[in-house]
């Protein structure tokens, strides 16, 4: 009878240590903007390529992609990119070197398990075409257009589906919190 006190004393001391560590690994799963950086890299070649394919006379090429979460404490992503759109025509190339930086809310899709920056709002942005320098507004609001549209179909982080914490987390209703410096995965307050 002893045995099976203490054969039930030991279930119940690695049922609550299982559950703790089940507990402990539900802490929010974090973002950084180095990866958010990253993703955006990537995101920008995908479409480029894309579009080439697809026949289009217009290349975008990323230099630069610095992202800032919760810049003032605010729920928001400050995206700054520099690079170059080039119209292909005539057996030449025409680029344009272009800054910009906008400021969009992260969203996260649960049914695409992916991370979306909607609402779009252009703080800044300068052209270099060689024969201008400047705020060329007609090809900052046709970048800003394509850069939009882009972000809003495009998601700049998806999770992993071959990672079995991405994977749990994309099983439970989840949402992402903008902290400074990183986006946070939390429970869904549904």
């Amino acid at each position: 009878m002893q045995k099976r006190h203490f054969n039930g004393l030991w279930c119940l001391v690695l049922l609550a240590t299982v559950l703790a560590s089940g507990c402990a690994s539900l802490s929010p799963y974090a973002i950084s903007e180095g990866e958010l950086e990253r993703h955006l890299q990537d995101l920008v070649s995908d479409y480029d390529r894309t579009q080439l394919k697809n026949g289009s006379p217009l290349s975008l090429s990323l230099d630069d992609a610095n992202v800032t979460l919760g810049p003032d404490g605010r729920d928001v992503a400050v995206i700054d990119v520099k690079g170059q759109v080039a119209l292909n025509a005539l057996m030449s190339k025409l680029p344009v070197d272009i800054a910009m930086k906008v400021e969009g809310a992260p969203v996260y899709d649960s049914k695409e398990k992916a991370v979306y920056i909607r609402r779009l709002k252009l703080l800044e942005s300068s052209v270099d075409a060689g024969f201008f320098k400047g705020d060329l507004a007609p090809v900052s609001e046709n970048v800003m257009r394509v850069l939009a549209q882009m972000l809003e179909t495009m998601p700049v982080y998806r999770l992993d589906e071959t990672s079995t914490a991405q994977r749990m987390f994309g099983m439970v209703p989840m949402d992402i919190r903008v902290a400074p410096g990183r986006l946070e995965f939390v429970m869904a307050d549904d």
